[in-house]
């Protein structure tokens, strides 16, 4: 029989558009004849949908003839349901498992994979903590230096505090660091939000383009650095790719050097030594496992210009899967292609749920 899979995108973060797109290089990847898709369109108001033309519907901001499917939460219960003439819920399938395309917040942050553990339902990508902990950027640098992993030099602040004194904040980063830094959101990805500060009028301007996307912020010192990316898979035992270099025209790899404008250079393998791959490629299993991820993850790097370290910037735990993006393409040098890639990631989902099978919920005395 085939495998139920439920391609779940769109969502409601400031990466909706960005899932779209990687949604679009995965339902063209998957097997047919492996598996039964029903794709499932969220909305930006976080509405669920799933029809014919789906997908492109959610590209042209429609929602016409699409059937609103729900999936609830109850333990046990795999099905996703539609709304029939009757406003009754309806069975539509049971699914074995999910596929959540979803970048940044209500998607790649824990909440949703939330209802999947509510829901006993096999997932792809990381469970509850590590998707918490990698989406935060502030919380994940913190376990990163508890765990001995080397981050570029940071402080925080709150939207609260750039309410209430701007200029005071800014005065405290000034003497924090020299320009340039970096001002981000502390959940999003995609670079939504970043912004490089080169003096004090950047800063405020980046400081306050952070705030609209997060209630926190992160203020990160600047490194006159090369890029580097590496992809892991696996559950127990991950594996680490090649590492990636990207080269954006810009200043650093904002979302229109990523999704947009074609100017950037990407690199794979990326022209390092051995020893600075071997390095990067142990880093990144050590991060995968520090927040105890499942499936895939994305590690991004820094690689000092000046002395060569290496700074881990970020983990991706559902990185992008555009027909640009790093995390499938770091896998084609290992014999990995994209289809192969899509099937080692549901068996790993299914894998993953058998062993949490085991655990008993019931306390006998």
């Amino acid at each position: 029989m085939k495998i139920r899979i439920g391609v779940l995108f769109g969502g409601c973060s400031g990466e909706h558009n960005v899932s779209l797109m990687s949604a679009t290089s995965i339902l063209a990847h998957l097997s047919q004849d492996k598996y039964d898709i029903t794709p499932i369109g969220i909305t930006p108001a976080c509405k669920w949908y799933t029809g014919k033309d789906v997908l492109q519907k959610l590209k042209d901001g429609s929602t016409d003839g699409l059937k609103p499917v729900y999936l609830l939460p109850e333990p046990g219960n795999h099905t996703l349901y539609e709304i029939d003439a009757d406003n009754r819920l309806t069975p539509l399938i049971e699914l074995d498992v999910i596929f959540p395309v979803l970048h940044g917040t209500l998607g790649e942050d824990g909440t949703i994979q939330g209802l999947f553990e509510i829901n006993g339902l096999a997932y792809v990508g990381a469970g509850v903590l590590g998707s918490a902990l990698g989406m935060d950027k502030i919380v994940f640098k913190d376990v990163m230096r508890a765990c001995n992993i080397p981050v570029a030099k940071y402080m925080t602040a709150s939207r609260k505090e750039i309410e209430n004194d701007i200029e005071a904040l800014i005065n405290r980063v000034e003497a924090f660091s020299a320009y340039p830094v970096f001002t981000k959101p502390a959940n999003l990805g995609s670079s939504v939000g970043i912004t490089r500060c080169d003096n004090r009028s950047d800063l405020y301007e980046g400081i306050m383009n952070a705030a609209r996307y997060d209630r926190k912020i992160l203020i990160e010192e600047g490194i006159n650095a090369r890029e580097l990316e590496v992809a892991v898979l696996g559950n127990e035992d991950p594996i680490a790719s090649v590492p990636a270099e990207i080269s954006p025209k810009d200043h650093f790899y904002s979302y229109s050097a990523k999704y947009l404008d074609g100017t950037t250079a990407v690199n794979i393998p990326a022209n390092i030594d051995p020893q600075t791959t071997r390095e990067a490629q142990d880093l990144a299993v050590r991060v995968f496992k520090a927040i105890d991820c499942w499936g895939l993850g994305r590690i991004d790097f820094l690689l000092d210009r000046t002395n060569g370290k290496l700074y881990v910037g970020e983990i991706n735990t559902l990185p992008g899967f555009t027909h640009i993006s790093v995390y499938p393409k770091a896998w084609e040098p290992a014999g990995i292609s994209y289809p192969q890639l899509l099937d080692r990631l549901i068996d790993l989902a299914l894998d993953i749920k058998r062993d949490k099978d085991k655990t008993t919920h019931q306390y006998d005395g």
